[in-house]
């Protein structure tokens, strides 16, 4: 089983930045994970914002490339979201999602979620 724990949520200005963290516990080899961050505004569908597979490879959304970033840190568990020049349109709840993929099965674990607003 494996647990995910996001931070970093907060009320930040248009034109700011913020970075999320996910970090991950549980019996679980974090580096065979593949990560990603989906977010969900109000009356909407969660939808994909970042993802980095094992090798460190990472697709964006089209609404985020050039101002977010991606990233992990295996030893800690922990995968990161910078978010850079912040509109009011990226409001949402943000989760951190991990999948493992065995033998062609996915298993996925949602974190609770953390709150990004951004607002003037």
């Amino acid at each position: 089983q494996v647990q995910l724990v996001e931070s970093g949520g907060d009320l930040v200005q248009p034109g700011g930045s913020l970075r999320l963290s996910c970090a991950a516990s549980g019996s679980i080899i974090f580096s065979i994970y593949y990560m990603g961050w989906y977010r969900q505004a109000p009356g909407k569908q969660r939808k994909l914002v970042a993802a980095i597979t094992t090798g460190l490879g990472t697709n964006y959304a089209d609404s985020v490339k050039g101002r977010f970033t991606i990233s992990r840190d295996n030893t800690k568990n922990t995968v990161y979201l910078q978010m850079n020049s912040l509109k009011p349109e990226d409001t949402a709840a943000y989760y951190c999602n991990a999948v493992l993929v065995i033998d062609g099965n996915n298993y996925a674990y949602w974190g609770q979620g953390t709150q990004v607003t951004v607002s003037s």
